[in-house]
């Protein structure tokens, strides 16, 4: 006799926010996270944790609330019609429960840090909730979404110092992020200039085309090139450290050598194969070098 199998309503949310993609966020958290506590002298296993639980929580939140926001839109995208929520393998109700969850964590897990944190928590939730909007009234949403991916390092120093006192190093670390993930938004954001100017999305590839995206892309992956630099100069990386963003400007390069104005089909290689490459090999250089000290 057969049986019908009832539905996984974490499995099914999970999928919906993509919860495997934290690994383009997580490592510069623990990035910033571990070279304050070298500077300070202050390791400590259950700050590192409480990050990694805040990270997560947030970021699970920033995506369940762009798939709600965004639901409407998806469905009038033929890359994105098979979204969950726009499928219905996913019931609202569930997103909004998942949100719920998430705030929460993030909450807890701030407050168990310092004050300071949680204060400024829901500081770090706003530009994650305006972002899904942003395409509605701007044609630089990008620039939104690297301002939200900011808050992590920053975020993450402040877990360990509680205080704005010495935070340069991880705004500069937070300036790099933000870049970096703003720039590779304007390559993904190129797949759906059509279909952007019919109904009515904004994005700087539909309102100054494909090329001049990429251009912007290139440079803003420059200056994030830079700040990861100057972020190492600036907390006395040595030279793994230095060998690691050598072979990130390779990695950029290459992301950026595949994809062209007339043929974007290497896009999703680019956005998640070289992108997961760049945070997990600088994070892991730089980690060593922590270590050798």
């Amino acid at each position: 006799m057969s049986t019908i199998a009832r539905p996984n309503h974490v499995k099914d949310f999970l999928k919906l926010v993509a919860f495997e993609h934290s690994v383009f966020a997580l490592p510069f958290a623990y990035l910033s996270t571990l070279t304050v506590m070298t500077i300070e002298d202050a390791f400590s296993w259950r700050v590192l944790v409480l990050v990694t639980v805040a990270m997560v929580a947030a970021r699970t939140l920033a995506m369940a609330a762009n798939r709600i926001i965004d639901r409407r839109i998806d469905a009038q995208n033929p890359r994105t019609a098979k979204r969950e929520l726009v499928t219905g393998a996913v019931s609202l109700r569930t997103a909004y429960v998942g949100c719920a969850v998430s705030l929460v964590a993030l909450l807890v897990s701030a407050g168990l840090l310092n004050w300071l944190c949680l204060v400024l928590s829901p500081l770090a939730v706003a530009p994650l909730i305006v972002y899904p909007y942003a395409k509605r009234f701007t044609n630089y949403p990008h620039a939104i979404l690297g301002l939200a991916q900011m808050v992590a390092p920053v975020g993450a120093w402040l877990a360990v110092t509680g205080t704005f006192d010495g935070s340069g190093p991880a705004i500069v670390l937070g300036a790099a992020v933000g870049l970096w993930i703003g720039g590779f938004d304007l390559i993904y954001a190129c797949q759906d200039v059509d279909v952007d100017r019919e109904i009515g999305v904004h994005s700087t590839p539909a309102r100054w085309g494909v090329k001049a995206a990429l251009h912007a892309s290139s440079v803003t992956h420059v200056v994030a090139w830079a700040a990861f630099a100057w972020f190492g100069a600036l907390t006395g990386f040595g030279w793994i450290y230095w060998t690691g963003l050598a072979v990130v400007a390779v990695a950029l390069a290459y992301e950026h050598a595949v994809v062209k104005p007339n043929d974007l089909s290497k896009v999703n290689r680019a956005f998640f194969t070289a992108n997961g490459f760049v945070a997990v090999a600088l994070f892991a250089f730089a980690l060593a070098d922590l270590l050798l000290r």
